[in-house]
């Protein structure tokens, strides 16, 4: 079987025709229970079904006439309405991508962009000379995405950008409101905060952020802060209405809602009410904001499983919520006192499906659980972090989980078709295993 690194298969997933998704897995003939949906979700049938029929039947260039080509086109303008209706914003505030990291990517360079063309701008009205004002400064926290938390890093060690990583507390592991409003400098022209953790589950304040930062503008003389938020984590699983968290932008992941591996970012009103500057340039495409042939079947699955996400999200966030209760429930009957939750705070809102806990023990750290299990496919933290899977993730510990429970942590992740009696399974082989290294010391 191929291999993802030097001990982690595959996985293949199994189609149910009488069923809307996918929550068994089959690994070398043994039954396994899938609990990494943070990390990557399967398509849905409908979603397989649309990428299918984009690919017999849309196969033309969007960009030409015959039927082929307007074919691709009339689904792209309807996967645009659907991803717009999903996050409440409007079709012609959706860019495609190839992935949130593009999409991350893309708002950072922009906010670097639009920081030294109203350097320019304002220059030139002033009849002056060149005066430097200083780098432009972004504001992100310590808990972010690798593709925010590098490219920031990139920025700052180039010298194109001053970064102020702001720490999450150690009681609520939220960035809270008056430490990002404490941070916020004349040359102040980003603040990007995911709108949940990935590891923790944590939902952070945008909308209070948002509010805050909307008021500063206001006495602002020469230069707006523009808002972001990464919701790769929150979409298809809480609401996410962009006029109500008042962002600027919003980076959605398709591999995270069922939708195939391809992103979009919202953006308030491209190239008129907020400033979108492209990284690419091509043939014009998507406004000439992400220029480049459009991807026509994997956008038609991102349409169809962002429309599966506003007709059932209720449903959804319902199940996924019951289900990682009744984990959460189960872990504490077995594991009693051994048992450490990563995912609780005080005052914090976590996302419905998150579950990060730690099973107390000198030889039940994340990796060695993991890897022993014989039927819980999950991960000790953010998926991209594979390579370093032995060390304790900084993410708990920048929230204030102590070494030893951070280094014996496990990310369990439900998702839309997990079942009581996949948390069931799922326990009793964590008992099994927790057992069996036991006895091992």
């Amino acid at each position: 079987m191929a291999k993802q690194s030097d001990d982690i298969p595959l996985i293949m997933s199994h189609t149910f025709p009488d069923h809307h998704t996918f929550h068994h897995y089959s690994e070398m003939n043994l039954d396994r229970i899938y609990m990494d949906y943070n990390a990557t979700t399967p398509l849905e049938p409908e979603v397989i079904q649309a990428i299918s029929e984009a690919l017999e039947d849309a196969w033309g260039n969007p960009s030409s006439n015959y039927i082929a080509g307007a074919k691709a086109k009339a689904i792209i303008n309807q996967s645009r309405e659907n991803v717009a209706r999903m996050v409440g914003g409007k079709a012609e505030d959706i860019i495609f991508t190839s992935g949130g990291t593009e999409a991350n990517n893309l708002v950072l360079h922009t906010a670097v962009e639009y920081f030294r063309r109203n350097c320019k701008a304002q220059e030139q009205g002033e009849g002056q000379q060149s005066r430097s004002k200083g780098l432009p400064h972004i504001i992100t926290s310590n808990v972010e995405h690798v593709s925010v938390k590098l490219v920031a890093e990139h920025l700052q060690k180039d010298g194109q950008a001053d970064v102020t990583f702001v720490p999450v507390s150690k009681v609520t592991a939220r960035v809270e409101v008056e430490d990002v409003i404490a941070a916020v400098r004349p040359n102040t022209c980003l603040i990007s905060i995911m709108m949940a953790n990935n590891e923790t589950g944590v939902i952070m304040p945008i909308q209070e952020i948002c509010q805050r930062v909307k008021t500063l503008n206001k006495q602002r003389e020469w230069l707006r802060i523009l808002l972001h938020t990464d919701a790769a984590q929150t979409v298809g699983k809480i609401r996410v209405d962009v006029c109500e968290l008042g962002v600027d932008y919003l980076t959605i992941v398709g591999h995270k809602f069922y939708a195939p591996r391809i992103g979009a970012l919202y953006v308030n009103g491209p190239g008129t009410r907020t400033p979108l500057f492209p990284m690419l340039f091509g043939g014009g495409q998507e406004r000439n904001f992400r220029p480049g042939t459009e991807n026509t079947p994997m956008i038609a699955g991102l349409g169809k499983a962002a429309e599966l996400v506003t007709a059932n999200l209720s449903e959804y966030e319902s199940h996924m919520r019951s289900t990682k209760l009744y984990l959460e429930e189960r872990l504490k009957a077995v594991f009693r006192d051994k048992i450490t939750f990563n995912s609780h705070y005080p005052g914090s809102d976590v996302l419905p499906n998150t579950c990060n806990m730690s099973i107390q023990g000198p030889r039940l750290q994340g990796w060695r659980v993991l890897s022993n299990c014989a039927r819980l496919l999950a991960s000790v933290g953010a998926a991209c972090h594979s390579d370093t899977a032995n060390r304790p993730s900084h993410i708990l510990l920048s929230c204030g989980v102590p070494t030893e429970v951070a280094a014996n942590a496990l990310r369990l992740s439900v998702g839309r078709g997990t079942t009581k009696s996949d948390v069931d399974a799922v326990v009793e082989d964590l008992r099994e295993t927790v057992q069996l290294l036991e006895e091992r010391n």
